[in-house]
Protein backbone atom coordinates (compact mmCIF):
# COMPACT_ATOMS: atom_id res chain seq x y z
CA UNK A 1 0.00 0.00 0.00
CA UNK A 2 1.46 3.35 -0.98
CA UNK A 3 2.05 6.08 1.58
CA UNK A 4 -0.73 8.26 0.15
CA UNK A 5 -3.15 5.34 0.14
CA UNK A 6 -2.20 4.43 3.73
CA UNK A 7 -2.96 8.00 4.81
CA UNK A 8 -6.36 7.94 3.11
CA UNK A 9 -7.10 4.57 4.69
CA UNK A 10 -6.29 5.94 8.16
CA UNK A 11 -8.29 9.12 7.65
CA UNK A 12 -11.29 7.10 6.45
CA UNK A 13 -11.06 4.83 9.50
CA UNK A 14 -10.87 7.84 11.85
CA UNK A 15 -13.75 9.64 10.15
CA UNK A 16 -15.96 6.56 10.31
CA UNK A 17 -14.98 5.82 13.92
CA UNK A 18 -15.87 9.35 15.00
CA UNK A 19 -19.06 9.91 13.03
CA UNK A 20 -20.74 6.64 12.08
CA UNK A 21 -22.26 5.62 15.38
CA UNK A 22 -20.48 2.28 15.14
CA UNK A 23 -18.39 1.13 18.05
CA UNK A 24 -14.63 1.45 17.68
CA UNK A 25 -14.46 -2.34 17.85
CA UNK A 26 -16.82 -2.60 14.85
CA UNK A 27 -14.81 -0.04 12.89
CA UNK A 28 -11.50 -1.74 13.72
CA UNK A 29 -12.86 -5.11 12.63
CA UNK A 30 -14.32 -3.59 9.47
CA UNK A 31 -10.97 -2.08 8.53
CA UNK A 32 -9.05 -5.16 9.60
CA UNK A 33 -6.93 -3.36 12.19
CA UNK A 34 -6.50 -3.76 15.94
CA UNK A 35 -8.28 -1.59 18.46
CA UNK A 36 -5.02 -0.08 19.72
CA UNK A 37 -4.05 0.85 16.16
CA UNK A 38 -7.40 2.53 15.51
CA UNK A 39 -7.19 4.39 18.83
CA UNK A 40 -3.68 5.66 17.95
CA UNK A 41 -4.95 6.87 14.57
CA UNK A 42 -7.88 8.65 16.22
CA UNK A 43 -5.57 10.36 18.71
CA UNK A 44 -3.20 11.41 15.92
CA UNK A 45 -5.92 12.67 13.56
CA UNK A 46 -8.58 13.99 15.94
CA UNK A 47 -7.70 17.68 15.52
CA UNK A 48 -6.40 17.59 11.95
CA UNK A 49 -9.65 18.45 10.20
CA UNK A 50 -10.32 14.88 9.06
CA UNK A 51 -13.76 15.39 10.54
CA UNK A 52 -15.28 18.85 10.59
CA UNK A 53 -16.32 20.34 13.92
CA UNK A 54 -19.92 20.29 12.69
CA UNK A 55 -19.71 16.57 11.91
CA UNK A 56 -18.18 15.88 15.32
CA UNK A 57 -20.88 17.92 17.00
CA UNK A 58 -23.56 15.95 15.15
CA UNK A 59 -21.88 12.67 16.05
CA UNK A 60 -21.77 13.63 19.74
CA UNK A 61 -25.43 14.64 19.62
CA UNK A 62 -26.30 11.33 17.95
CA UNK A 63 -24.43 9.45 20.67
CA UNK A 64 -26.27 11.40 23.36
CA UNK A 65 -29.62 10.68 21.73
CA UNK A 66 -28.81 6.98 21.34
CA UNK A 67 -27.96 6.75 25.04
CA UNK A 68 -31.13 8.62 25.98
CA UNK A 69 -33.20 6.40 23.70
CA UNK A 70 -31.67 3.25 25.22
CA UNK A 71 -32.44 4.47 28.73
CA UNK A 72 -36.03 5.32 27.81
CA UNK A 73 -36.53 1.88 26.25
CA UNK A 74 -35.15 0.22 29.38
CA UNK A 75 -37.46 2.31 31.58
CA UNK A 76 -40.43 1.42 29.39
CA UNK A 77 -39.64 -2.28 29.69
CA UNK A 78 -39.41 -1.99 33.47
CA UNK A 79 -42.77 -0.24 33.60
CA UNK A 80 -44.33 -2.89 31.35
CA UNK A 81 -43.07 -5.66 33.63
CA UNK A 82 -44.34 -3.85 36.72
CA UNK A 83 -47.73 -3.32 35.10
CA UNK A 84 -48.12 -6.94 34.02
CA UNK A 85 -46.94 -8.11 37.44
CA UNK A 86 -49.48 -5.94 39.26
CA UNK A 87 -52.27 -7.06 36.91
CA UNK A 88 -51.41 -10.70 37.57
CA UNK A 89 -51.55 -10.08 41.32
CA UNK A 90 -54.94 -8.36 41.09
CA UNK A 91 -56.36 -11.38 39.22
CA UNK A 92 -55.06 -13.73 41.95
CA UNK A 93 -57.06 -11.98 44.68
Amino acid sequence: MGLKRAGEFRRDAVRIALTSGLTRKQVAEGFGVGMSTLNKWITAHRDTGVVSKEDLSLAWENDRLRRENRILKEEREILKRQRSSSQAKSHEV
